[in-house]
């Protein structure tokens, strides 16, 4: 008896892969590269990133779907271990929020590094729940031989379903962490549509980018504390462009010397905040931006919770 060969009709008649949808938490220590990483992941920049450490503030998801798979991922704040402050306690209610109700988690470290606010946050991850172990910015490790006994001690802390070293700058990486979590996706219909990228309106997108703006053009002078809040967003007709969007916002600090810092000599910075900002909104909503930005002081804000859930945060 000979094998036959496959006939033309069987390949067409073979039942589609299955849809897997999931979330995915992306959590670890301030400024270890969630947000670069959550940015790769998804194809496009959703999270903003800064060197300034605790960038992110919010729950910001986003979406990716690649084949018969759809990935919902949530990039964090880092978790605050120092300040008790309003701010910082919304904060960590945020990280507590996002790891206790998903299919995966991606716990985030610099490759060959442990320190005692990693394993803060390492502390909070429920058991049941797979976690990967993203030993990120494996680029910057120079002796390869270092991360063998590192790689031990981290399994000895936590039973780790898969070790994933990485860097989220590189593509392939980026791909085959795609390849991983997909297998821990459980299989069911997706939730969103194919085409979106993130849950969040674009008014929230315009606040977090003129934030990264603010973050990138002082640098360590300022801190962390000031946050932007959109006063107007409305979408106005335009033959000439097609689409014209017109965007207030405040820029909220604590001091009248942070006020200064953030004008700058003869509104100089303040004017390179409105540039930059305004550039990189109009690539992503797709339409003409007009941005006029004020400043204000409003001194304690951080540590008034009633003022920090009015200034949007949870």
């Amino acid at each position: 008896m000979t094998d036959s060969a496959p006939s033309a009709s069987d390949g067409a008649n073979s039942p589609a892969p299955a849809q897997r949808c999931g979330l995915i938490a992306i959590v670890g220590k301030p400024n270890v590269g969630k947000s670069t990483l959550m940015n790769a992941l998804v194809g496009q920049k959703i999270s903003i990133t800064s060197r300034k450490a605790q960038t992110t503030r919010h729950r910001i998801m986003g979406i990716r779907t690649r084949a018969a798979a759809q990935f919902v991922f949530v990039d964090t704040p880092g978790f605050q271990t120092r300040h008790g402050s309003a701010l910082n306690k919304s904060l960590n209610k945020t990280v507590l929020g996002a790891v206790s109700d998903v299919d995966v988690v991606l716990f985030v470290v610099e490759a060959g590094s442990f320190t005692l606010h990693d394993a803060k946050v390492l502390s909070l991850l429920k058991e049941g729940t797979p976690a990967l172990l993203v030993a990120n910015k494996l680029d910057t490790v120079h002796r390869r031989a270092e991360i063998a006994p590192w790689l031990k001690g981290m399994q000895e802390r936590h039973p780790f379903a898969e070790f994933v070293p990485m860097s989220a700058k590189k593509p392939a990486d980026v791909q085959r962490l795609l390849d991983i979590v997909e297998r821990y996706l459980p299989e069911q219909g997706w939730w969103y549509g194919e085409d979106e990228l993130t849950d969040r309106s674009e008014k929230f997108l315009a606040s977090e980018t003129v934030r990264e703006k603010l973050f990138r053009l002082t640098g360590d002078e300022l801190p962390y504390t000031c946050t932007v809040v959109i006063d107007q967003f409305t979408e106005e007709p335009s033959p000439r462009h097609g689409r014209f969007v017109r965007i207030a916002a405040t820029i909220v600090v604590e001091r009248d010397s942070h006020k200064a810092m953030v004008i700058g000599e003869g509104g100089e910075r303040l004017k390179r905040i409105g540039t930059e900002a305004r550039q990189e909104l109009e690539k992503l909503l797709g339409a003409k931006v007009f941005l006029e930005l004020w400043v204000k002081v409003r001194s304690g804000w951080a540590d008034d919770e009633a003022r920090v859930r009015s200034f949007g945060y949870e």
